[in-house]
């Protein structure tokens, strides 16, 4: 599987999908990117006056990019009429600098282990100016389903 398949076989849709492209994936390694549109319904109510992309969508959009792609590629379960998933398991994530709405982001994600169907990767977001947003770790299970 390369890198412009995986997104088709995410198991999410808008408005919870957040990965635009996927621009590197291997077996160490996955690189993508996402743009926060700034009609998102979230934006309305946080903060007032003043939007501010909440953390935890910040953490999902580090898990779908650098832990579910990098799990499906892993696993390699998406052939053969199989769909992977990466329930996500626990996360340590460092805040640096807000993203605003608009705002394009980059999300690297390293390999640390893929053994016994868990996935723990080091993750870390940029902005567009090469910044350093957030960053941490985030490990899942990765488990499969078959197609109906």
């Amino acid at each position: 599987m390369n890198k412009e398949e995986i997104p088709a076989h995410l198991p999410y849709t808008k408005p919870f999908l957040f990965v635009d492209e996927l621009l590197e994936i291997d077996e160490n390694k996955a690189v993508g990117t996402y743009t926060f549109n700034k009609d998102l319904d979230f934006y309305k109510g946080h903060f007032k006056d003043n939007p501010v992309t909440p953390g935890v969508i910040l953490t999902e959009t580090m898990a779908q990019i650098g832990l579910v792609c990098l799990g499906i590629y892993l696993s390699g379960s998406a052939e053969g009429g199989m769909s992977g998933h990466v329930m996500l398991t626990s996360t340590a994530i460092d805040f640096m600098k807000p993203v605003f709405p608009g705002e394009k982001v980059t999300v690297t994600a390293q390999k640390v282990y893929f053994r016994f169907k868990k996935l723990n990767c080091t993750v870390q977001m940029t902005n567009a100016a090469g910044e350093v947003v957030c960053k941490g770790t985030i490990a899942g299970m990765v488990t499969t389903k078959m197609n109906a």
